[in-house]
Formats: structure tokens, sequence, C-alpha cells
């Protein structure tokens, strides 16, 4: 079955292709770049795994073309927080919760118990 998904040369997938965990050195999915710190900086895919008879796929870019994974600067953090902040502010009482408000009620859960 896994020789099913081996085309190196991308003849039958239109690009390289390998069976789940025979993906060749160099190669990295998003998730083994996120790991590593790096992100694929705009770069394509350059080659895919594929597995589950062909219902599962991952995509490899090229680790030599990875740039480091970004860092938010503080005014970007302050302003995460700020915003996380307001999902768990009440609009009834006020209250900060530590827990995020339902949308769907638009309340804590002590204010919508009490309607």
């Amino acid at each position: 079955m896994t020789a099913t998904f081996y085309d190196p040369a991308g003849t039958r997938y239109g690009m390289p292709t390998y069976p789940y965990r025979m993906a060749p050195d160099g190669l990295a999915t998003r998730r083994q770049l996120r790991a590593a710190g790096l992100r694929p900086a705009g770069h394509e895919p350059v080659a895919q795994l594929l597995w589950r008879r062909g219902k599962r796929v991952a995509y490899l870019y090229r680790i030599s073309l990875a740039a480091p994974k970004r860092v938010a600067t503080p005014a970007q953090r302050d302003a995460i927080a700020k915003a996380l902040r307001a999902r768990r502010t009440c609009r009834v009482c006020g209250l900060v919760q530590p827990y995020y408000i339902p949308r769907r009620y638009g309340c804590c859960l002590d204010c919508h118990g009490g309607h």
C-alpha cells in the first residue's frame, strides 16, 4: 500500500509525493516547521505526503527556505490581551470572569441565570 503513494518525480500526483513517514531529509510539514521555530515564509510546498488511501495529505516545505517565526511586538501582545479580556467581561454586570462569555447569551452565566 505504501508504494502506491511513492512518486518522487511527481508524474502521477502532479508534485513529488511520498507515503506517510517517508519524506526525504530537508523537507518538513508546517507543524514540524512550527515546532522548530520556523515558518514557510511564503514559499509554496515542494512535495506532499499521502496516507489513508489518499484521503489525508500534508504538504512539505524546504527547511532551507524557511524563515524564523515572527514574534509579536509588545503593542500587539497588549492588543491581544485587551481583546481577550473583553471576551471575558460581562456586558450586563461588567465583571471580568475567568471564562469567555458565551456569545449566545451575551452575558456571564450568573447574569443569564438571573433572567
